[in-house]
């Protein structure tokens, strides 16, 4: 059976496939469905965005179809910068551009706190959403870049209950705290059931 992974993050393919490499089933991206059209993201929530991404590329690709928004939150900047996390910089995917920003922006602030969130929803190949989930690691954000690990925010992100930003973790470290490891513990058992799959228990 396959199942479409619809990013072309390279760090969140490169995650997903960490976190379901036990799930039997077989993933494929994006570039195995000839002449994908991207799909706008134009929702004002996480959510809303995963599910126009799962529901537009699983009805081009005719398969069950997985697909995440994530971002960071911070407080200080009311919420920012949110679902344009990926884009915050003005150019998409530049993580040294837009960690640059966020720097900036928090120039004098002293409250840091800040989550990362992550939506994930799951489509039938008609595009029907029958799945969604949510994971939230709660944290702050250092001024000083720490790390080579992880994308995004990360360098920068240190979670509750950690000294270490998220860059600084391995990944099964990381995969304990993070938004879309926790989002994904909740949504697999959802997944198992639409595909009519054993528990790993059963």
């Amino acid at each position: 059976m396959k199942l479409l992974l619809a990013t072309r993050n390279a760090g969140k393919l490169r995650e997903f496939h960490q976190l379901l490499a036990e799930f039997p089933v077989e993933l494929v991206t994006l570039d195995a469905v000839p002449g994908a059209v991207e799909v706008e993201e134009t929702g004002d929530t996480f959510e809303s965005n995963a599910r126009l991404k799962a529901t537009g590329y699983a009805r081009q690709a005719g398969c069950w179809t997985i697909a995440e928004d994530s971002g960071l939150v911070v407080d200080a900047l009311g919420g920012a910068p949110g679902v344009h996390s990926a884009r915050y910089s003005g150019v998409h995917g530049d993580d040294d551009a837009n960690n640059r920003k966020l720097i900036q922006e928090l120039q004098g602030v002293s409250g840091r706190s800040a989550r990362y969130v992550a939506a994930i929803v799951l489509a039938r190949a008609d595009g029907t959403v029958v799945a969604v989930a949510q994971g939230v690691c709660e944290g702050s954000i250092v001024d000083e870049p720490r790390g080579k690990g992880g994308f995004g925010y990360d360098p920068h992100f240190v979670a509750i209950g950690e000294t270490r930003t998220n860059a600084e973790l391995d990944p099964r470290e990381k995969h304990a705290i993070s938004h879309r490891g926790q989002g994904l513990r909740t949504f697999l058992p959802l997944l198992r059931a639409q595909l009519g799959l054993q528990s790993e228990s059963g």
